[in-house]
């Protein structure tokens, strides 16, 4: 077991490396010069020579990566080019504001769909299982975007209940924090809910039709007691599986729900950054969320081990 945390670990910093590299290499390759975004058209050549140099754009792309990743990896991130803040502070109140939001609807989201997708799958081909399929279904085809200006629409403008933008701040109340976010926080469990409600049902109905289970069935132990008994422990390794991807989802993927409720999180900042062309917080976010997808997917794996003892046991062919 150990052996295997340590693996899983060193393969997850490995994975980190290589996604920093694709960070740094897809940053160096936007269009346009940085210097002259910053600095403006009305900057003369001596400025942007002078900036560049400051920035250090004037040496090999190689070299730049190396300061700036032995930076990041000992929590220095530079300072922004717009404002020559400090990054990291900023960074980290950001992240802080979007892990509240994923935290709410991961609260909500995770039993919710867990639950709907245990009676889906104790209750197949019923009237319960038929529209859990159709919502989910329906929910899951339609953009984020789409569902986040059709809440808008009906619960901010139409019905006035909440706002549209949800801007928070520190100190401010948690209720009201809770009531600012409830638009962008019910978009987020709506779209996670619909895929992990989908996911369990498979999970647990995969496990239907092995042999242990038909023997329960042919005892006379009822479907649902089947399920929670034998089925859902055997099934509970690919379901935090998906949860963890979810999850995941929840703090990476906010990116355009932020946007649309002009959320002060991580994903906006990314945007602003890249719309400013400040590319050391465009670097920081991006391997910010790496890093996390990367601990969310490594803890998942270590979790669905200790699910299911028997995975500890690779299979042998031949």
């Amino acid at each position: 077991m150990t052996k295997f945390i340590l693996t899983r670990i060193a393969l997850g910093l490995l994975s980190l490396l290589a996604v920093s590299v694709l960070i740094f290499a897809a940053t160096e390759i936007l269009p346009g010069d940085v210097a002259s975004a910053v600095l403006g058209q009305g900057a003369t050549p001596e400025t942007l020579a002078a900036f560049r140099h400051e920035l250090g754009l004037d040496r090999p792309a190689m070299v730049r990566y190396f300061e700036w990743f032995t930076g990041a990896i000992q929590g220095d991130f530079g300072h922004a080019l717009t404002n020559k803040r400090e990054i990291l502070p900023e960074l980290m109140k950001k992240f802080k504001n979007t892990l509240f939001l994923a935290g709410v609807a991961a609260l909500v989201a995770v039993p919710l769909s867990v639950g709907l997708g245990i009676i889906a799958a104790i209750n197949e081909g019923k009237w319960q299982d038929r529209w859990s399929n159709i919502v989910s279904l329906a929910t899951i085809s339609v953009p984020e975007f789409f569902i986040a200006y059709i809440l808008i629409l009906v619960f901010a403008v139409k019905l006035r209940w909440f706002p549209s933008l949800s801007t928070v701040f520190d100190g401010m109340p948690v209720s009201e924090m809770l009531y600012k976010i409830a638009l962008p926080a019910v978009t987020l469990t709506m779209l996670v809910a619909a895929h992990m409600l989908r996911m369990t049902r498979s999970s647990v109905l995969s496990i239907m039709s092995q042999p242990y289970i038909e023997m329960a069935f042919l005892k006379g132990i009822p479907r649902s007691r089947v399920i929670m008994k034998h089925a859902l422990p055997n099934a509970a390794a690919p379901i935090i599986s998906v949860i963890a991807l979810n999850l995941a989802y929840l703090i990476v993927g906010v990116v355009v729900i932020e946007v649309v409720f002009v959320y002060p999180g991580v994903g906006q900042y990314m945007v602003d950054g890249v719309t400013k062309r400040d590319l050391p917080v465009v670097q920081a976010c991006g391997l910010l969320f790496a890093a996390t997808f990367i601990i969310l997917n490594t803890v998942a794996d270590i979790l669905a081990i200790l699910a299911n003892p028997r995975l500890r046991k690779p299979t042998r062919g031949g």
